[in-house]
């Protein structure tokens, strides 16, 4: 017998039926210079992975290749920034040899603007500090991007990924900013919302889209990664 047909009746609580629907497997990149130095991280600034992220990215692979979870990926994305690429080329052992990664900037961290580069210090000397929770539509920086716009990016690019790959894992290599909007499109909350998660290097959060339900499958899963 199917296993979904032992469920009980919707409504109940219940672990609910296997996922048919398109999976996105965002993995968040290793440290970075950025991170370390306390650096806006835009491509200027953004510096690589840190001797500690390779670490955290290889150890983050090994795991992968051993569980050998990732088998049934049909698609590769990263972001642009060199972290990201850096992370994805890492754990690309782990994936299916015939995939090839695609980089696209729609999956960057929100833009920094003009302050890429400068040191969160220098940062807010320079420019004002955005208060979202009273004005969602400010900008990090000239040039830069609001909470709203990245929203709109982001959700922009999670509706391609979802229409360009139906019912299929899809691994994501991106920021912490863009998880965060991924999860406010799951619990279905507006755009000026402030979720503030602790999202880790390397870790997973697995995300369900079918139609317009959305459904949380796993969420900062760093193991074998020590908590910090």
């Amino acid at each position: 017998m199917n296993e979904d047909a032992l469920l009980p009746p919707t409504g109940f609580r219940q672990r609910g039926p296997k996922p048919s629907g398109t999976r996105l497997l965002l993995i968040r990149h290793g440290e970075c210079v950025a991170n370390a130095k306390g650096l806006a991280g835009g491509p200027r600034g953004d510096g690589g992975l840190t001797a500690l992220g390779e670490r955290q990215t290889l150890a983050l692979r090994d795991r992968l290749l051993l569980s050998d979870e990732l088998r049934h990926t049909t698609a590769f994305y990263t972001s642009t920034l060199p972290r990201a690429v850096q992370t994805g080329a890492i754990l690309a052992p782990a994936l299916p040899s015939t995939l090839s990664v695609i980089a696209d900037p729609a999956l960057c961290e929100i833009s920094v603007g003009d302050g890429d580069g400068l040191a969160w210090a220098q940062y807010v000397e320079r420019y004002p500090t955005p208060d979202w929770d009273v004005d969602p539509g400010a900008v990090t920086a000239p040039g830069g991007e609001s909470l709203l716009e990245f929203h709109r990016r982001c959700r922009e690019a999670i509706d391609q990924l979802v229409a360009r790959h139906p019912g299929e894992l899809v691994v994501v290599v991106t920021h912490g900013g863009f998880i965060e909007q991924a999860m406010k499109i799951y619990q279905g909350v507006g755009p000026e919302v402030r979720l503030r998660p602790r999202i880790e290097n390397c870790s997973m959060t697995e995300i369900e889209f079918k139609d317009h339900w959305r459904r949380l499958l796993r969420y900062n899963d760093r193991a074998p990664l020590p908590a910090e």
